[in-house]
C-alpha cells in the first residue's frame, strides 16, 4: 500500500459520515411530509373504524392553526440526531459489509445484501430509538389534550425531562417495533436498491446511469414504505401511549398492538395514511441513497487527481 492510500479506519469512518450526511441532508428535505404522516396515523387512532384521514385535511387544519409553517418543522432537532445516530449506523454498516464481501467474493448475492440490511437495520435502530421516540413525542404532544401533555420544548428539553421523569431506559420505550421496523424498512431499501441496479446495469448495459440509479431508487424506495408502514404505525402508537384512567398503558407489546389496531380500525388500517407515508420514505430513501451513490462517485473520480 501507498503512503498515499487512505488507511482502514478513514474509509472506516468516511463510509459512516456519508451515510450519516445523506441521510441528515434527506430529512431536511423531508422532515414537513413526516409531520403530516404522524398526524394522519394518530387521527386514525383517534377515529377508529371507518375514518378515512386525508393529508389535504391535516394540512388544511395545520395551515389554519395560526402557528405558521414552522409547525411542520417541529421535532427537526431531534430528526437529524436520528439520522446521525440511526442513519449513519445503518448505511455504515451495510456499506462496510457490502464492500468486504465484494472485495473478498468478487460479487455479493441477494443473500447476503438481505442478511447485510438486516443487520443494519438492527443495530442502527438500537442507537437511534432514543431520538426516534422524542421526535414522535414532540411531534404529537400538541395534539394531547391539555391535561396530558408534556410541554417539551427541544430535543434537549425532551431528553431531560424523560431521563429525570421516566428513567433512562424509556429512552427505548418501543424499541421492539422500532427495530423490526428498521429491519424491515432496510430489507427493502438498502439490499434492493443494489440488487436491481445491477440487474437494470446488465439490461441496458449501462454503469449506474442517473436512469439506473432512479429506477432502483423507486423499486426501493416502494419495498421498504409497503414492509415497513405497519410496525411503523405500531411504533408510533407505542411510543406515543399515556396511561388510562386505570393506570394502565393501552399496549402490551408490538402483537398487542397490531392485534388492536386490525380489531379496532380494521386489517387495511395497519396501511393507514399510505400514500403520504409513501412520500415521506420513498423520497428520503432515494435521496439518500443517491445521495450516497454520487459522493462515492465523485470521491472515485478525485482520488487519484
Amino acid at each position: 500500500m501507498s503512503s498515499n492510500s487512505p488507511s482502514e479506519a478513514y474509509i472506516l469512518a468516511r463510509t459512516f459520515f456519508i451515510g450519516g450526511l445523506s441521510g441528515c441532508t434527506s430529512t431536511c428535505i423531508i422532515q414537513p411530509v413526516d409531520m403530516v404522516k404522524v398526524q394522519i396515523q394518530a387521527r386514525s387512532e383517534a377515529l377508529g373504524k371507518g375514518s378515512n384521514v386525508s393529508p389535504f385535511t391535516v394540512i388544511r387544519g395545520m395551515l389554519s392553526n395560526g402557528k405558521g409553517f414552522r409547525q411542520f418543522y417541529r421535532g427537526l432537532d431531534s430528526a437529524l440526531m436520528r439520522q446521525i445516530t440511526y442513519t449513519t449506523t445503518r448505511m455504515g454498516i451495510y456499506k462496510t459489509a457490502f464492500n468486504k464481501y465484494q472485495k473478498k467474493h468478487g460479487s455479493v448475492p441477494f443473500s447476503m445484501k438481505a442478511l447485510f440490511s438486516l443487520s443494519a437495520g438492527f443495530i442502527g435502530s438500537l442507537t437511534g430509538n432514543p431520538a426516534d421516540l422524542i421526535l414522535v413525542r414532540l411531534q404529537l404532544d400538541p395534539t394531547l389534550p391539555e391535561g396530558k401533555r408534556r410541554g417539551y420544548t427541544s430535543f434537549g428539553d425532551a431528553f431531560v425531562k424523560i431521563v429525570k421523569n421516566e428513567g433512562v431506559l424509556q429512552l427505548w420505550r418501543g424499541s421492539t417495533p422500532t427495530i423490526v421496523r428498521a429491519m424491515m424498512l432496510n430489507l427493502g431499501m438498502l439490499g434492493p436498491f443494489d440488487e436491481v441496479k445491477e440487474r437494470l446495469n446488465n439490461y441496458f448495459g449501462e454503469k449506474d446511469t442517473l436512469r439506473v440509479r432512479l429506477m432502483a431508487s423507486a423499486v426501493s424506495g416502494f419495498l421498504c414504505s409497503f414492509l415497513s408502514l405497519p410496525f411503523d404505525n405500531a411504533k408510533t402508537k407505542m411510543q406515543r401511549m399515556v396511561p388510562g384512567a386505570d393506570g394502565k398503558l393501552p399496549y402490551k407489546h408490538i402483537f398487542h398492538c397490531l392485534q388492536q389496531t386490525i380489531a379496532h380500525e380494521g386489517f387495511a388500517r395497519m396501511w393507514v395514511g399510505f400514500p403520504t407515508f409513501y412520500f415521506r420514505i420513498a423520497p428520503h430513501a432515494m435521496l439518500t441513497l443517491l445521495m450516497q451513490d454520487y459522493i462515492y462517485q465523485w470521491i472515485n473520480k478525485n482520488k487519484n487527481k
